[in-house]
């Protein structure tokens, strides 16, 4: 699975801007003191989140994995519709798992066992937005897997999943606001790839640009308080070759995308 390109799209996202922040001056000496105290200080309690869920299961029908961090779990809500999600992936898995098993038998041609797996993890915490991606991989027996993207932003204020067109005007508004930076985004690192510049009139579909609303939307922060980035999951085939792989593309928020987000949103975006 290709973690490595989620992870450093996450951190992008997630990272903080550094704030130069001067000392706080030296008190002044006081004309009188207490006794300095040897004994080592205890430990202040701070509070503990639950732990996140790791589910592994690997036997000669399938491989599962699925997983999600403790701030997720820390969202009694949350973890009801990760855990449901969970169990029907796994189910799913087991009921094609056994099609697929018993069709090979019937034929005469060996079963390769399936696999499937997801890893969500946090992109931003903010104080109302709980900002999740994850990455999937699904094999079914063919001659390899695929990689694929996902992502959910939970609103704590309703206690509700949503995603991250849901804060925009319309799909096709989010999709016309950052689709010209995406796609020069896209064709820098498709060229970098390829060793040559794209021509996006070429005829072929793998030169040619894909609507960023279309692929896992994952809204990041730098300062912890509002959403001012926006990263695009692409899984691959969708603009270029297995070969290439997945591609993830952060794009700051401008006046052009803060333009596009439904009012009632505004204030949960900044501009970078």
């Amino acid at each position: 699975m290709q973690r490595i390109i989620l992870a450093a799209t996450i951190a992008l996202l997630a990272s903080g801007c550094d704030a130069s922040v001067p000392p706080a001056p030296a008190p002044e000496p006081k004309t009188s003191q207490a006794p300095v105290s040897r004994a080592t200080p205890k430990p202040q309690p701070t509070a503990q989140l639950p732990a996140g869920r790791t589910e592994k299961v690997k036997n000669d029908l399938y491989e599962f994995e699925y997983a999600y961090p403790p701030k997720a779990a820390a969202i009694p809500a949350l973890k009801a519709l990760l855990d449901k999600r969970l169990a029907t992936s796994r189910a799913e898995l087991e009921k094609s798992s056994k099609n697929d098993q018993a069709e090979a038998g019937k034929n005469g041609y060996p079963y390769r066992a399936h696999s499937s797996g997801a890893k969500w993890e946090v992109v931003a915490d903010l104080p109302r937005w709980l900002s999740l991606s994850a990455e999937m991989y699904e094999y079914s027996g063919g001659a390899h897997g695929m990689t694929f993207f996902d992502a959910l932003l939970w609103d704590r204020e309703q206690n509700l999943a949503r995603t991250a067109a849901d804060l925009f005007i319309s799909k096709a508004a989010l999709s016309a606001a950052i689709r010209e930076p995406f796609c020069a985004a896209l064709d820098k690192e498709r060229a970098k790839r390829r060793g040559e510049p794209v021509n996006r009139q070429s005829g072929d579909q793998f030169d040619e640009c894909i609507d960023p609303a279309e692929h896992a939307v994952i809204l990041g922060s730098s300062n912890g308080r509002t959403f001012d980035r926006i990263g695009i999951l692409v899984e691959p085939y969708a603009a270029g070759s297995y070969a290439e792989g997945t591609f993830d593309i952060t794009l700051p928020v401008t006046e052009r995308i803060l333009g596009s987000v439904k009012p009632a949103y505004k204030g949960e975006f900044s501009v970078r």
